[in-house]
């Protein structure tokens, strides 16, 4: 099959795509009634080519994506303030958003997709919200990071939260893959939780980045995570003390003139995400560009053009031939910067075969 129609047009365009570094986002297609104000969060589904997008217009829209690149919408919900973040339950059948007004509520497409429920509550907005699994038994559960300084635990069975861990500052991004759940909070700390003791930190640490946490995502194979910071570096931290001499961090983002040694301006990396077969990783930020990159090999795969506005959110389908980014203001610069006519957009950028995979080693003489 064909994604979204003919692609890069030739073999010899598909043979220049892989051997040069600068990627071709000239083809990329936009969503279809994007929301009205700035995108906080993108999620794919991981059963369907369905999207679901979390904005600041208090509403979770979800999309349905075909072949050709073409978007409808199929279902929306709406939160009481701004949605900060958005995701799908494992069996795709259900969709929980979290946000401002310090609830997370739930959309059960199953059941027909019209009603939605609180199934969770903060003391203060709930920044990041994360469906997970139990290990012991597989039940579904949530986890809500909130800006009061905790993380909680919760059985959609039930109305109270199941588990309740103190974090040392407002929770600022979170993920879960597997076992792994990482907490990143303001003032740089990064708690690692393995879902086995879901109430314990296994390790509670600063932030290598010197500045503030913006995102956090973890691998693939759920032996460590990425981290992006305001001041455009992203950092590759590895659990387990055998690994740590793998971490790393590189600066990204960043402009710098030509014939001079420093950067003149600095970006945010507002999002990571790790591409599901390959185990890269983009990165996107305030510059309005996005990259592709190896961890392994420490090596930057792709970068792309600068698509006229801040890229606030990430996601790749399940089988990773579909990357979508959001362009909307990210709020870097405060209130006074904001603009009815700044860019709401949602696109959808068509993976090549190569432009995600991996280097491969240098062949041995």
């Amino acid at each position: 099959m064909s994604l979204f129609g003919s692609g890069s047009g030739s073999a010899s365009a598909a043979n220049n795509s892989a051997t040069s570094t600068v990627g071709d986002n000239s083809k990329d297609v936009a969503v279809t009634m994007p929301p009205d104000d700035s995108i906080q969060d993108i999620c794919f589904s991981p059963q369907s080519e369905h999207l679901a997008v979390a904005s600041w217009d208090k509403k979770v829209r979800i999309y349905e994506i075909n072949s050709q690149g073409g978007s409808q919408g199929k279902a929306m919900f709406e939160h009481e303030g701004p949605v900060l973040d958005v995701h799908w339950s494992k069996d795709g059948t259900k969709v929980v958003g979290a946000g401002a007004d310090k609830a997370a509520r739930l959309l059960d497409l199953q059941a027909g997709g019209s009603q939605t429920r609180q199934v969770a509550a903060h003391d203060q907005p709930i920044r990041c919200v994360r469906f997970f699994e139990v290990p012991a038994s597989g039940s579904p559960m949530i986890v809500t990071g909130s800006w009061d300084h905790s993380i909680k635990y919760w059985d959609l069975r039930t109305q109270n939260a199941v588990a309740t861990v103190g974090c040392q500052d407002r929770v600022y991004s979170l993920d879960v893959r597997d076992k792994l759940l990482v907490v990143a909070t303001a003032d740089r700390y990064v708690d690692v939780i393995t879902l086995n003791d879901p109430t314990k930190f296994y390790k509670a640490m600063q932030s290598p980045l010197k500045w503030q946490t913006r995102c956090v995502s973890c691998f693939t194979d759920a032996s460590g995570y990425a981290m992006g910071s305001i001041e455009g570096r992203c950092g590759i931290q590895y659990i387990e003390e055998k690994d740590q001499h793998s971490n790393f961090s590189f600066k990204c983002h960043r402009e710098t003139p030509p014939n001079q040694r420093d950067p003149i301006n600095v970006y945010s990396v507002n999002a990571i995400s790790f591409h599901p077969i390959h185990g890269t990783f983009s990165t996107a930020g305030s510059d309005g560009t996005w990259h592709f990159w190896d961890k392994d090999a420490k090596h930057r795969l792709k970068g792309y053009p600068a698509v006229g506005g801040a890229i606030t959110a990430t996601s790749f389908n399940r089988t990773g031939d579909i990357f979508a980014y959001a362009i909307s203001y990210d709020w870097s610069k405060g209130f006074a910067h904001n603009s009815q006519n700044y860019p709401i957009k949602i696109m959808l950028h068509a993976v090549g075969p190569d432009e995600c995979k991996p280097r491969q080693p240098p062949r041995r003489r």
